[in-house]
C-alpha cells in the first residue's frame, strides 16, 4: 500500500510540474506587447522629457515586461500606464487612445500641460480609474469627454487649470463613478444637475473653483455619498433639511463659502459625521444640541460666522472621538463647557474672538493630548491661576491668549510656573491684555519656545539679557509697551535668527489648526506650520534709547526688524547689509543721525523701507531696492535729499528752521500726538497693512 501511494504521488507531482510549466511558458509568451500599443506608448513618449531620469522605455525590450509603468493583460495588451510623480513634461499625445484595454491611467504630480486631445478617452471603454491631477493641462472638461457606458469608478483632475463648467453629462456617460475629484482647478458656473445619476458616487470633491450657485437638488439622493467637498466657491444656499437625505455622509466641507441661515436642528440625524467643517460663510443662529448625538464626530470646525448662544449649555461628553474643535470668530457667550473635558481625545480647541468670560477650569489639565489652545480676544480673567494650570498641559506647542485678563498683573517669578512647566511649548501669545507689571522671567524656562508675543501691554522695565539663552526664539514682538533702557540684550545669540542652517534643525510641527493673520480670510497668510512663519524683531512703540547695537547684524536669517517710536540715536549701521535675508527694516521715529549707508542697496529682498522722521542727512541711496521706495519712507528728515523727495533735490540743500539736533524727535512727538503731516498718514496707513501682513497671527 505504501508503495502505490507512494507512486500515486510522484505521478501527481510530475503532472503538476507539467501543468506549471505548460502555464508559465503561456503566460510568458501572451505578456508579448501588443504592437499597435507599443507604437502607442512610444509616440506618447516621443512627446515628453523628464528632468529626473528618463523612461526606461527600450526598444531592445518587451514592454509588457520591463517598460517602467506598464503592466498587461495575457494578451499582450497594455491595461496600466501608471507613472505618477515622474516629473514627465510635455503635452499629451491623442495616441493614448489607442490603448482601448487600459484600465488604470494615472499621470499624476507630474509638468504635464496644454489641453488634451479631442476624444481622448471616448475609446477606452475599459478605463476604470483616471488621475491626471497635479498637472498643468488647461482648457474644459467637454461633455462627450468619456465614452457612453463607461467602466469609470475615479476621476481625479484636481489642482489643474481645467476651466469652464463642470459638464452636467458625466454621471449619463459614466454612471459607475464612485470618486469625483475636480478640486482646485479654474471651474466656474453651477455645480450641474445630473451628479444623481451617479448613484455609486461616494466621494465628490470641487473645492478651491470658482462655482457658484445652490447645490443641485439630486446631489442630495446620493445615499452613497460618504464626502461632500466643495469649499472656497462662493456656492449659497443652507443646511435644510433636504441635507439629512445623505445618511451615510461622513466628511461634510462647505467652508469659505456663502452658505446661511440656521443649522438644520436635526443636523444630529447625520451620525455618520466624522468632519463638519462650515467655517467661514453667513451662519446665523445656534449650535443645535442634536449635533451632539454625532457621536462619531472627529473634527468640528464652525468658525468665522455669526453663531451665537451659551456654548456653557451644550453637552460634548458624548464626542469621545472629537480632535479638532474650532468655534472662532462667532458670538458665542459663556465659558468652555464642562463637559468637552470628556473629550480625552482632543488636541485642539479654538474660541478666539468670541464673548466667552470667566476663568478656565483645571479640568483642562486632564486632556492628555492637547496641544492647541487658541483663546484669544474674549474676556477671560485670572491671568495667574490660567497659566498654573495651562503649565501642566503638557503637550501644550500653542498658546494663544491675547486680548483677555485686561490691566491684571502678568505674574513675574521666576519659578513661577515650575521647571517643567509648558516644556514643549513653541508659540506663547499674550498681546493686547494692557498687562501691568515687568516681562516675567519665568519664560526663560521655556527653553523650547520659538514665538513669542506681548505686544500692546504696559509692561515696564528693561528688556531681560535671559532672552539671549532662548536658543530657539526667532519671532519676537514686544512692541508697543512702556520699555526703557537700552538694547544691550545679546539677540545676537538668537541662533535661529543668524543662519538658515540653525533654523532647519529646530523641531518643527505640524499646528492642528492653522493660524492667521486676518481670522475672516480663509486662506491669505495661513500658516499651518511654524517653519514658514518670517524671523522677526518688533520692539516699536517703546521707550528704548541709545545706539542701535552693530551685533544685530549678525541676524542673517531675520526677516522683519522694527525699531520704529523709541529714542534711539547714533547711525544705522552699515553692517545692516549683512542682514541678506531682511524684508522689512522700519527705524521711523527715532533720534538716528548721519547718513543712510549706501551698503544697504545689497540688500535683495527688502520690500518695506522706512526712515521717516529722524535726524538722517546727505543723499538717498539709489541702487537696488531703493529705487522702488517712496517719499514717505523719508518724510521728516530735513537734511535728506534725492530725487525721491522731488521738493529736496540734492542739488539744493533745504534750510530748516528745526535745529539739527531736534528735528526728529520734534516730528516724533508731533505725530504721535495725532496731528495729520499729509503723506506721513497716508503711508502710516499703509505701512500698518503690511506691518500686520508679517505681523499679527495669532488668531
Amino acid at each position: 500500500m505504501a508503495v502505490e501511494f507512494q507512486t500515486s504521488l510522484s505521478n501527481g507531482s510530475y503532472h503538476l510540474v507539467f501543468i506549471l510549466l505548460l502555464y508559465a511558458s503561456t503566460f510568458t509568451y501572451q505578456q508579448a506587447c501588443h504592437t499597435g500599443d507599443r507604437q502607442s506608448l512610444v509616440n506618447f513618449s516621443g512627446l515628453l522629457s523628464s528632468s529626473l531620469r528618463p523612461l526606461n522605455w527600450s526598444s531592445d525590450s518587451d514592454c509588457c515586461s520591463s517598460w517602467e509603468g506598464i503592466g498587461c493583460d495575457y494578451t499582450g495588451r497594455v491595461t496600466r500606464l501608471l507613472l505618477p510623480s515622474r516629473r514627465l513634461k510635455g503635452k499629451i499625445s491623442s495616441s493614448l487612445g489607442s490603448l482601448i484595454s487600459l484600465v488604470q491611467l494615472d499621470l499624476s504630480q507630474n509638468l504635464l500641460y496644454g489641453v488634451l486631445p479631442d476624444g481622448l478617452f471616448t475609446s477606452l471603454k475599459s478605463l476604470e480609474t483616471i488621475d491626471i491631477s497635479n498637472n498643468q493641462f488647461n482648457g474644459k472638461i467637454e461633455p462627450a469627454f468619456f465614452a457612453l457606458g463607461s467602466r469609470l469608478s475615479s476621476f481625479n483632475a484636481s489642482n489643474t487649470y481645467f476651466n469652464g463648467q463642470i459638464p452636467s453629462s458625466i454621471c449619463a456617460t459614466c454612471p459607475r463613478l464612485k470618486t469625483l475629484d475636480l478640486s482646485n482647478a479654474a471651474f466656474n458656473g453651477p455645480i450641474p444637475v445630473g451628479l444623481g445619476r451617479c448613484s455609486k458616487l461616494k466621494v465628490f470633491r470641487a473645492g478651491f473653483n470658482n462655482l457658484s450657485g445652490l447645490l443641485p437638488d439630486d446631489i442630495y439622493s446620493l445615499k452613497s455619498l460618504i464626502e461632500l467637498s466643495v469649499p472656497a466657491n462662493n456656492i449659497n444656499g443652507t443646511i435644510g433639511k433636504k441635507m439629512l437625505g445623505l445618511t451615510g455622509i461622513k466628511i461634510l466641507e462647505l467652508y469659505s463659502n456663502s452658505f446661511s441661515g440656521t443649522i438644520h436642528q436635526n443636523i444630529g440625524k447625520l451620525t455618520k459625521l466624522e468632519q463638519l467643517q462650515l467655517h467661514i460663510n453667513k451662519f446665523t443662529g445656534t449650535i443645535p444640541p442634536s449635533l451632539m448625538n454625532c457621536t462619531n464626530l472627529v473634527k468640528l470646525v464652525l468658525r468665522v460666522n455669526a453663531l451665537e448662544g451659551n456654548i456653557s449649555t451644550l453637552d460634548f461628553s458624548r464626542l469621545v472621538r472629537l480632535q479638532t474643535l474650532d468655534l472662532g470668530n462667532n458670538y458665542f457667550t459663556g465659558n468652555l463647557p464642562e463637559s468637552i473635558f470628556s473629550c480625552k481625545s482632543l488636541t485642539a480647541i479654538r474660541v478666539a474672538v468670541n464673548k466667552l468670560s470667566g476663568q478656565i477650569s483645571p479640568s483642562i489639565k486632564t486632556l492628555p493630548s492637547l496641544t492647541f489652545l487658541a483663546l484669544s480676544n474674549n474676556s477671560f480673567t485670572n491671568i495667574s491661576g490660567t497659566l498654573t494650570i495651562l503649565a501642566n498641559c503638557e503637550n501644550l506647542t500653542l498658546l494663544s491668549m491675547a486680548k483677555n485678563f485686561y490691566q491684571e498683573f502678568l505674574p513675574s517669578g521666576k519659578n513661577f510656573i515650575g521647571p517643567k512647566g509648558f516644556r514643549n511649548l513653541q508659540i506663547l501669545a499674550l498681546g493686547g491684555c494692557s498687562f501691568r507689571g515687568h516681562i516675567p522671567d519665568w519664560l526663560a524656562n521655556i527653553k523650547n519656545l520659538e514665538a513669542l508675543d506681548l505686544s500692546y501691554n504696559e509692561l515696564k522695565g528693561t528688556i531681560p539679557d535671559w532672552f539671549g539663552t532662548l536658543t530657539s526664539l526667532f519671532y519676537l514682538d514686544l512692541s508697543m509697551n512702556s520699555l526703557t533702557g537700552g538694547l544691550t540684550v545679546p539677540l545676537h545669540r538668537l541662533s535661529v535668527m543668524i543662519s538658515v542652517e540653525a533654523a532647519s534643525k529646530l523641531k518643527r510641527i505640524y499646528l492642528d489648526l492653522p493660524v492667521f493673520v486676518a481670522p475672516n480670510n480663509a486662506s491669505n497668510q495661513q500658516y499651518n506650520q511654524l517653519a514658514i512663519l518670517p524671523p522677526a524683531i518688533y520692539l516699536k512703540g517703546n521707550q528704548l534709547t541709545g545706539a542701535i547695537p552693530v551685533e544685530i547684524s549678525q541676524l542673517q536669517n531675520l526677516h522683519v526688524l522694527d525699531l520704529s517710536e523709541n529714542y534711539f540715536s547714533g547711525s544705522i549701521p552699515p553692517k545692516f547689509s549683512n542682514l541678506t535675508s531682511l524684508e522689512m527694516l522700519d527705524l521711523s521715529q527715532n533720534n538716528l543721525g548721519g547718513q543712510i549707508p549706501t551698503s544697504l542697496q545689497s540688500l535683495n529682498f527688502l520690500s518695506v523701507f522706512n526712515v521717516s522722521y529722524n535726524n538722517l542727512e546727505g543723499q538717498i541711496p539709489t541702487g537696488g531696492q531703493f529705487g522702488t521706495f517712496g517719499e514717505s519712507s523719508y518724510i521728516g528728515n530735513p537734511r535728506l535729499c534725492g530725487q525721491v523727495l522731488l521738493n529736496q533735490p540734492c542739488s539744493i540743500l533745504p534750510v530748516s528752521s528745526i535745529p539739527h539736533d531736534m528735528a526728529g524727535s520734534q516730528y516724533k512727538r508731533t505725530f504721535l500726538d495725532g496731528f495729520t503731516i499729509g503723506a506721513a498718514t497716508v503711508f502710516v496707513a499703509v505701512l500698518g497693512i503690511q506691518a500686520f501682513r508679517l505681523q499679527k497671527i495669532f488668531y
